[in-house]
């Protein structure tokens, strides 16, 4: 079947309700889902318009032990398994993802709303995270070092973990996931993963194709497995001994709850939390090329991006110039369907986002900031249970409280300043890490946001938005974004352990130090 005819056999079809349009997409990606009958459930329900996608059993707690179990005894032979067979995997899967990009996509964008460009993107970072793992299965370099003894050598190797742990959120509820299974795989883990009770059916679709990638090679599917459900679920994964490194997403508050439990089994995490993202704008900056970026990163995804852009920094300057024109360009973005052409803002995810960005613009009136324009809510006549809302630009005369913390929905705030320095302070005071950017056509101002007194986060853009990352840079991000490093770089490190070895060729025994004994 060629890409072309597939993809017209999964293009949203108007005729067929969204639940319909899921259950076809599944079935193309060769997916089962075992629908609940009784007991505990997922349900699957699209922000598009509120509707029901698919109720799902839930896995239960026992049926997690047994799935960490049987990755656990999986790793005993997958280990030994060539790094390079193991790639070969991953270049099937890269395959399978290609062939099935628009039935993914298509589920991407009914449980997470998002347009459809953002989540054939997302699928095809999935392809490329794949690519890098191949070519890093012929790659994954230890050193050699000199001894200070004579006729010894030393040499690091490293080697894989055992079972990884991941948990994904709703709004990458494919890409995050493969980031840390295409790479934990290829350095010789399994892999456990427990994806947002909001997103099961991309879950399911996803992990079919790599269960059927690892069939075709010949090994046990139990490499790759999966649970699905509420906290509690992911809450058993964490607490298992069995799992060597739990790599979680999500908000600062879980990463407070799940960094702890693994540190007191003496397991290892890798965290990407909260992310309070901003952007510089200087008084040399070209204003055009900022205002696109600014918009994307702050209005895309309906604000749902860890990498979403937050804080507006501007120089007084240009501040009101600035303004006028993402002003102008909000008043202009098509909010509504996302699956219709020229949509670009689609739902939030739930009435609990729209809730929670009610309150945030409330506080931020109350702590002296002026809506200058959105925070509305639209269609809600059409769709009761669906939250659109207009993306929100508020005037703030300092960085409050609420300016402060992360809420995860369209709302940008606009804070002035005069002086460099000032600006670093502003882009620094906040308890996140993750992303940031500066737009300057001063390269001193540029190099000063680089330095190491400049922007304290794990990504650092001149003259580009905060939103977006590309496979191959290491993505993550410092202080409550939690430290940890996905994709690509050396982040491959984290999913693997490290032995450091002595060999001695002289025939006698020669300490280090020149210690004498015997």
């Amino acid at each position: 079947m060629s890409n072309d005819t597939l993809r017209a056999e999964t293009e949203p079809d108007t005729n067929l309700s969204l639940a319909d349009q899921a259950k076809r997409a599944l079935a193309a990606c060769g997916a089962n889902v075992a629908t609940a009958t009784d007991g505990e459930r997922v349900v699957s329900r699209s922000p598009i318009t509120g509707e029901i996608l698919a109720e799902i059993a839930a896995t239960k707690a026992k049926e997690v032990s047994d799935v960490i179990g049987a990755a656990q005894a999986a790793f005993e032979g997958w280990r030994l398994v060539p790094a390079p067979a193991r790639g070969a995997v991953m270049k099937r899967l890269a395959e399978l993802l290609t062939e099935h990009k628009p039935d993914l996509a298509l589920l991407v964008t009914l449980e997470a709303g998002k347009i459809p460009s953002e989540s054939a993107g997302e699928v095809q970072e999935m392809i490329d995270i794949c690519d890098l793992a191949v070519g890093l299965s012929r790659q994954l370099f230890g050193k050699t070092m000199p001894s200070e003894r004579p006729l010894h050598r030393l040499q690091e190797s490293w080697h894989p973990i055992g079972v990884v742990g991941v948990i994904s959120a709703f709004n990458f509820p494919v890409a995050v996931w493969s980031w840390n299974t295409a790479v934990a795989l290829v350095c010789g883990n399994t892999a456990v993963w427990k994806p947002s009770e909001k997103t099961p059916l991309t879950a399911i679709a996803s992990h079919a194709l790599l269960e059927r990638a690892l069939t075709e090679h010949g090994y046990d599917p139990a490499v790759s497995g999966l649970i699905l459900g509420a906290a509690e679920v992911g809450q058993a994964m964490v607490d298992d001994e069995r799992v060597a490194l739990v790599s979680a997403t999500g908000s600062t508050r879980m990463g407070q709850i799940v960094g702890p439990r693994v540190a007191a089994r003496f397991g290892r995490t890798l965290l990407e939390l909260g992310g309070n993202n901003a952007a510089v704008v200087t008084d040399s900056a070209d204003l055009e090329l900022a205002t696109r970026a600014i918009v994307f990163g702050a209005a895309g995804t309906a604000g749902q991006r860890c990498t979403t852009q937050r804080r507006l920094i501007v120089h007084e300057n240009v501040a009101d110039a600035l303004v006028e024109r993402i002003r102008g360009a909000y008043a202009k973005l098509p909010i509504g369907d996302p699956r219709e052409e020229g949509s670009l803002v689609g739902p939030l995810v739930d009435a609990d986002a729209f809730a929670n960005q009610q309150r945030a613009l409330s506080n931020a009136v109350e702590q002296g900031g002026e809506v200058l324009v959105g925070g509305g809510r639209r269609l809600e006549d059409q769709w009761p249970d669906a939250y659109y809302v207009e993306p929100a630009l508020v005037t703030m005369p300092s960085q409050t409280e609420v300016v402060r913390n992360e809420t995860f929905a369209p709302i940008l705030y606009v804070l002035t300043y005069s002086d460099f320095a000032e600006a670093i302070a502003l882009h620094n005071g906040v308890p996140q890490g993750l992303s940031s950017a500066i737009f300057t056509s001063d390269q001193a101002e540029a190099e000063r946001f680089l330095a190491a007194d400049g922007a304290d986060c794990g990504i650092v853009n001149v003259n580009a938005g905060t939103s977006g990352a590309e496979i191959g840079g290491a993505f993550g991000g410092e202080k409550e974004t939690g430290g940890g490093r996905e994709s690509g770089s050396d982040a491959w490190r984290a999913y693997m352990r490290r032995t450091t070895t002595t060999i001695n060729y002289s025939g006698e025994i020669a300490l280090a130090q020149g210690v004498n004994f015997l």
